[in-house]
């Protein structure tokens, strides 16, 4: 299983996993803007249940990668479309014009996720990304390449290589003793790959 900290600390493990937005509403619904694919700071705040200044923070420290993956800061003629997009915004209902918005994409949010440390919904989406990363690990990975490599190796020796010395040595006169001596030295090979199999085999055993 993967630890926690990792995804928290390893930036290069949190991008292998952003395309996972429908993992925020396995753990609780996600309110969107009306156009279906923003949410505001204080939005994000209360998903996470933490307060808007630690959103706010947080957005800072990682400012290059929250804005690599989908948040922004409309300012002027953006600001204005923005609003006029999703009417709840609108600045007619506030004493004063705003200068600028920042919005987050789902994307985004999952981000947040992975770096915000005390939030409890935040460590439940963690959970439902490692799992599901896990899962896809144990699928793909099967037996380890280093087992395949020995197994293939095994049967080409025991299958192919040792009966074609043994062919030869029937046929050839002069040449009997090195060739049988080569094929005595692939039949060692042989066996000490399947005794190496065997002790993998006993350990994963173990471990497991």
């Amino acid at each position: 299983m993967i630890d926690e900290t990792v995804l928290l600390e390893s930036q290069t493990l949190r991008t292998s996993v952003l395309d996972r937005i429908e993992v925020l509403d396995r753990v609780k619904t996600l309110s969107l803007l009306p156009d279906g694919l923003h949410v505001t700071t204080a939005m994000v705040a209360t998903y996470f249940g933490v307060t808007v200044e630690a959103v706010r923070q947080l957005t800072r420290r990682h400012r290059e990668e929250l804005a690599a993956n989908g948040i922004a800061v409309l300012r002027g003629s953006d600001l204005r479309q923005f609003e006029s997009d999703n009417v709840s915004l609108s600045l007619g209902s506030y004493p004063q014009a705003r200068r600028g918005l920042t919005v987050y994409s789902r994307r985004a949010v999952l981000n947040i996720a992975m770096l915000l440390r005390d939030s409890e919904v935040a460590r439940q989406v963690r959970a439902y990304l490692l799992d599901a990363e896990q899962a896809v690990r144990t699928r793909l990975d099967g037996p380890a390449l280093d087992d395949r490599i020995d197994q293939r190796i095994t049967h080409i020796l025991g299958k192919t290589v040792v009966p074609m010395f043994n062919a030869l040595i029937e046929t050839s006169g002069e040449h009997q003793r090195e060739l049988v001596a080569m094929r005595d030295g692939v039949g060692r090979i042989e066996q000490r790959l399947r005794t190496h199999h065997a002790r993998l085999r006993r350990l994963e055993t173990r471990r497991g």
